[in-house]
């Protein structure tokens, strides 16, 4: 409330009565939900205003608002809150704990790659000026751009000199990941410009020429780490290079995702996982006439593809079939609108180099198929892995019952956790349903139990490599010979799943497909619920971690100090 409004208050209430100052200025303690979406609004402000990767200003002002949050969390009446209340506040404290660590270990990233990024300080020096308001001294800006244009040639020479003599090397890895940086600062270097361009009488005159070569050092720079010292230049037959995270990094994200295992206990979930599929496999490739050789019935499965031009009718016409499967079993409701407003779109050949399969985003059903700009043994490598079979289960996955129906009702409740948002919840949801799915008869034929045992080791694999990758056991070549020999991936297929588990995505996010579809099993045959009853109430309560998610449904108490402990699988 402002001075004027309150001294307006006081004026009109008059001496007679007595209202005070203090009780005006009472305010009724926030909700959890509140002190949520005000946490939500404080980080999107600084975040995108301090929009300067891989600088203090923005870490330094990040750690400040998480511990200003922590004091704020730790004088809530944790004892007085409900059962929803307490799972909140457990979100909040573990979400602050995660960024404070995601900014310690971004630290370390940034100090491995200082030596490649000397002229950082003088981009950002003069970005921040700007921001500020200070008045632009257009002939000293120009001789900062100028030395940094210097400073970037000399580090793309020295670096260019240590890699013909083999000496001090730079890792493709770290490369890799100092052009995106590189490519940041260029932008936040062209921000710069572009503001003072034209408005400053004298900007131009004096920046222009030391600008256009400090841009074009700047890009020469990136495209040498990425393409001369990473390797990557956009082909097919580029290397597979990523950035393992190490073991102290792993153990703290098991950690946030309320998992209370170790990374070793994991891969052993996901290779228990990989025998019993299998396993099943030898009984559907006898079924098949194959004998034990559940290869070979692989290979009859993958080689039943439609021909071209006649994959999007197939995932349509499985789609409804999946829909009817959800009604008639009384899987879960799904509301008229979501059942209309889904859509297909066909994937490019560059998307499906790290998008081999059909995928889910934005009401959009992404097929993947052979396209005529591809190589004749690409083109078929791509049919076979997006057989008959294979398709009967990604687009359930997929749509309904899977991500488009998840995702329409995540936007429609507890819309204040979505900033939680874990592939656990996220992922585990659809693996879930292709558990379920298998339970109650969604393949009909031993064909059909082959194409939903495939994509389930194909999930048992990703907790393996994936964990193992960076826990730093396991190359990126070995990655891909595992998904060919021990799950029959096609190479093109293995080698797009592995370059986009290596380069895109969280050291746990590949492992959260199974291990959170079988948190959700586990915590279905925990709940006397009936099936709709119990898949109604999972959607409706935010992509949480599904410890967190089984407190709130099985009203169990929580301590402020409350660490994870339930163990969803049996001991073996």
């Amino acid at each position: 409330m402002s001075a004027a409004i309150l001294l307006t208050l006081l004026l009109a209430v008059g001496p007679q009565t007595n209202f005070t100052v203090q009780q005006l200025s009472t305010e009724k303690p926030l909700t959890m939900p509140e002190q949520i979406r005000n946490f939500e609004a404080d980080e999107r402000g600084i975040s995108s205003f301090y929009d300067l990767p891989w600088s203090e200003a923005r870490s330094g002002r990040l750690e400040k608002l998480y511990t200003d949050w922590q004091a704020r969390l730790a004088s809530v009446d944790f004892d007085a809150l409900d059962q929803p209340g307490c799972v909140d506040y457990m979100l909040l404290r573990n979400e602050l704990e995660r960024s404070l660590a995601t900014i310690a270990r971004d630290r370390k990233r940034l100090a491995e790659m200082d030596s490649l990024l000397k002229f950082r300080g003088a981009i950002y020096e003069l970005e921040q000026a700007r921001w500020r308001g200070d008045v632009v001294d257009s002939r000293a800006a120009a001789n900062k751009v100028a030395e940094v244009a210097k400073q970037v040639r000399e580090s793309k020479e020295r670096i260019e000199k240590a890699a013909k003599a083999k000496k001090d090397e730079v890792a493709p890895a770290l490369a890799l990941r100092a052009a995106g940086a590189v490519g940041e600062m260029r932008g936040a270097l062209k921000r710069w410009f572009e503001f003072y361009n034209g408005f400053q009488p004298d900007f131009s005159w004096w920046t222009k020429t030391p600008y256009d070569e400090a841009g074009k050092a700047l890009e020469e720079y990136a495209k040498f780490l990425r393409e001369e010292i990473a390797g990557q230049k956009g082909k097919d037959e580029d290397p597979l290079v990523g950035d393992p995270v190490g073991a102290e990094v792993v153990a703290e994200a098991i950690r946030f995702e309320f998992l209370p295992y170790s990374a070793e206990e994991l891969i052993g979930i996901g290779e228990r996982e990989l025998a019993w599929c299998t396993s099943e496999m030898r009984k559907a490739s006898r079924e098949m006439g194959c004998g034990d050789d559940w290869k070979a019935a692989l290979a009859k499965v993958k080689s039943d593809f439609v021909p071209p031009g006649e994959q999007d009718e197939l995932v349509a016409k499985t789609a409804h079939e999946a829909i009817a499967f959800t009604k008639k079993h009384h899987f879960a409701t799904v509301p008229a609108l979501c059942e209309e407003t889904w859509r297909l779109t066909m994937m490019s050949s560059e998307a499906q180099k790290t998008i081999p399969y059909a995928a889910y985003g934005g009401q959009q059903m992404m097929v993947a198929y052979a396209r005529e700009d591809m190589k004749q043994e690409d083109k078929l490598m791509v049919m076979r892995g997006n057989n008959r079979a294979f398709t009967h289960l990604t687009v359930m996955h997929e749509l309904i019952p899977g991500h488009h129906l998840q995702s329409f009702q995540i936007a429609r409740h507890d819309q204040y956790r979505h900033g939680f948002g874990t592939p656990f919840y996220i992922e585990g949801w659809a693996l879930y349903c292709e558990l379920r799915f298998w339970e109650l008869g969604w393949a009909r034929t031993p064909q059909e139990r082959i194409g939903m045992l495939f994509w389930r080791m194909t999930r048992a694999a990703r907790v393996i490599v994936t964990l193992n990758f960076h826990l730093g056991r396991m190359k990126p070549e070995e990655m891909v010979t595992f998904f060919v020999e021990r799950v029959g991936h096609e190479r093109l297929g293995a080698t797009s799943e592995i370059r986009r588990f290596i380069n895109y995505a969280p050291p746990l996010y590949q492992a959260g497909y199974l291990l959170g579809g079988l948190q959700l099993r586990a915590l279905h045959d925990e709940l006397d619920l009936a099936e709709q009853q119990f898949n109604d109430a999972i959607l409706c309560h935010g992509p949480i971690p599904i410890e967190l998610l089984r407190a709130e449904l099985r009203r169990l108490p929580l301590a402020r100090d409350a660490k994870s402990s339930w163990r969803f699988t049996k001991p073996q």
